[in-house]
């Protein structure tokens, strides 16, 4: 009889927010499309070390499991990825876990992303309608600009793109890359426009626009290959237009 195939996992954990990291090393039967989220559910069934030792079952984030949600964001093998999309076939063993170090960490591999929303709340990443219209007067989305409006739409912010920012951190102050863009995408939309210029200025405050360093690490690690960059640049412009406008205005 042929012995089990199993994948090896060095996952690091950390027991409370002000606690030191620890690794512990377990394995996990294989199977064909193992994806990480499975295999940390195997875990959890039967939370028995590599040396036997039995320990906690491993905690981390999941809600959707089909990248949608963006929850179970970790740094596999030093990449942030999605754990759901992220098939044990196609990354080397041993396959390393770690907590997103970018964000707060709660418990093992479990990060708090509020620092995210609530930057979202700082370039006012959302629409204030007053009023209602008819299906036919309402106002209607830019044709030219719907598709770019639609691709940054898919950004369901995981924070792939902020620890993989070597501007977001103690080192800096920068927001990151996705609250950034969603400026922009809010300014493209018939109702946003009309706050265009409050998203603009407030991305002149410190840690906007001007304190990303360009590294181009955020649209490679995006998890839905959105041209963050691209959307940076057309942002840097916009905010320099504004901040002329604003020394003319006065």
């Amino acid at each position: 009889m042929s012995e089990q195939k199993t994948v090896h996992f060095i996952i690091e954990r950390q027991d409370s927010p002000d606690s030191k990291p620890y690794t512990e090393e377990f394995l996990v039967p294989y199977r064909p499309a193992l994806n990480v989220v499975a295999a940390l559910m195997e875990i959890q069934k039967n939370p028995v070390t590599k040396d036997g030792k039995k320990t906690t079952p491993v905690v981390w984030e999941c809600n959707c499991l089909e990248k949608v949600c963006g929850a179970c964001m970790m740094v596999i093998n030093g990449k942030a990825r999605q754990a759901c999309a992220t098939l044990v076939d196609h990354v080397p063993q041993p396959i390393h876990l770690a907590p997103a170090r970018t964000f707060p960490v709660i418990r093992d591999l479990q990060i708090d992303r509020s620092v995210m929303f609530e930057s979202l709340k700082r370039i006012q990443g959302w629409i204030e309608i007053d009023g209602s219209w008819e299906v036919n007067t309402a106002p209607i989305q830019n044709p030219y600009t719907a598709a770019t409006a639609y691709e940054i739409a898919h950004c369901m912010t995981c924070g792939c793109c902020l620890e993989a920012c070597p501007n977001v951190g103690p080192q800096s102050d920068f927001i990151g890359p996705a609250p950034t863009v969603q400026a922009y995408l809010f300014n493209l939309h018939p109702f946003g426009k009309f706050d265009k210029e409050k998203r603009l200025n407030s991305l002149m405050e410190k840690g906007g626009i001007t304190s990303c360093g360009n590294s181009q690490n955020c649209v490679q690690v995006c998890p839905k290959n959105i041209k963050l960059t691209t959307y940076l640049a057309q942002l840097n412009r916009d905010v320099n237009k504004q901040a002329l406008k604003n020394i003319f205005d006065k």
